[in-house]
């Protein structure tokens, strides 16, 4: 029986996905198989041995300590794409609020309230002051191509609007789905000379973190409007707010409120409403739990953050996998303990780790597995039956 720690309340169409005849699953697990999170910070979370993966219902993976899972042979999933469409919407929502004027416009008729027959007089004298432009024939540049990039860029085209789309890792199945009518930028230079409007769909990584600054505003057309339903801490945000202050930057429309933001003039903070739908919440932790599922019964990975995908169909008798580092030799180690036995054997790697699945002819000793797991570099084997 496979033992499964709710970190949050996950959604009954995730759980429903794990039968009750192979897991129990609770929020008091000990000693736990897998874990299944949602926005819970993990970072100073002691895990058991006994955890081989965890699964972040959503995509994004930063309340979760990745390098610490990695050294420790966990594997850990996200769930790509599951929430997209809900982030695909709320982000064309942020395209109007940017333009229109929106939100302030709502506050000031809601002040209205006790002005009586004289409302439609004063609606008609102070509407001007509400005035935005239209997004048709604007230039909208989307930095960061997966799902949700690739859903607002072919979406936004129906307003009319000139996309630019920048993604130095554009996968082939991104390139499959965006519409032949997107401008390929070469550089965020060239998304930062040309848009009147730029909205931000990438991880936040060493290399992404603070990227709009005071460097790259400065490379913006000036009154540029910024929308981020991606992360916070990709914007540096003193930086923005001298922005705002020079109307260098128009507006921003961020879904990451935080103390410095609250109440400043061009700031519309929304409450991390990106993948708040029940359908989106229903996606991921169906995503999430098959993901789970597949690795803890067949050793498959698709998903992973921290490891190389590997799906196998199994063949032999007994499968073993093995998470270890990726340095010269480990094949001929893992596969000479096992000797003549195997019947398949798979190895990939990503960065500074690998991971081998072996099916084998015959069942593995208990010699051979003390072999292995006293081996230089391997970090973690497991035996599925």
């Amino acid at each position: 029986m496979y033992q499964v720690k709710l970190l949050n309340k996950i959604s009954p169409s995730g759980l429903e996905r794990l039968p009750s005849s192979l897991y129990q699953y609770a929020e008091d697990v000990e000693n736990p198989d897998a874990i299944l999170v949602r926005s819970a910070s993990m970072h100073e979370l002691e895990l058991p041995e006994s955890v081989r993966a965890i699964a972040r219902c959503g995509a994004g993976t930063n309340n979760i300590p990745i390098d610490k899972c990695s050294e420790a042979g966990i594997a850990v999933f996200n769930t790509p794409g599951a929430n997209a469409n809900a982030v695909k919407e709320l982000t064309i929502a942020g395209l109007l609020l940017s333009a229109r004027k929106i939100f302030p416009a709502m506050e000031w008729a809601q002040g209205l309230k006790g002005q009586g027959a004289a409302v439609p007089g004063l609606v008609e004298k102070g509407k001007s002051q509400f005035s935005g432009p239209e997004l048709k024939g604007k230039k909208l540049g989307v930095i960061g191509l997966g799902a949700i990039g690739v859903m607002v860029c072919n979406a936004a085209r129906h307003f009319g609007m000139e996309i630019y789309g920048y993604d130095p890792y554009l996968s082939v199945d991104s390139a499959w789905n965006l519409s032949r009518s997107i401008i390929r930028a070469n550089s965020y230079k060239e998304i930062y000379e040309n848009c009147d409007f730029i909205t931000l769909h990438v991880p936040v990584t060493n290399e992404t973190k603070g990227m709009i600054n005071s460097q790259s505003i400065h490379q913006m057309k000036h009154g540029v409007r910024l929308i981020n339903f991606s992360r916070g801490d990709l914007v540096d945000n003193d930086d923005l707010l001298v922005a705002l202050g020079e109307k260098q930057v128009y507006c921003y429309i961020t879904d990451f409120p935080c103390e410095e933001l609250l109440g400043q003039p061009g700031v519309i903070a929304l409450p991390h409403l990106g993948a708040s739908t029940p359908e989106s919440e229903d996606n991921c932790a169906a995503m999430a739990a098959d993901e789970i599922r597949d690795f803890l019964e067949n050793g498959n990975i698709r998903n992973s953050v921290n490891l190389p995908a590997v799906v196998v169909e199994r063949t032999g008798r007994q499968r073993v996998t093995v998470i270890h580092r990726n340095s010269p030799g480990m094949i001929s180690k893992i596969s000479g303990a096992m000797g003549a036995n195997i019947d398949n054997l798979t190895n990939k790697s990503r960065g500074d780790y690998a991971y081998t699945v072996l099916d084998l002819d015959n069942g593995v000793t208990d010699e051979i597995l003390q072999t292995l797991r006293s081996t230089e570099g391997i970090i973690r084997v497991t035996v599925i039956k």
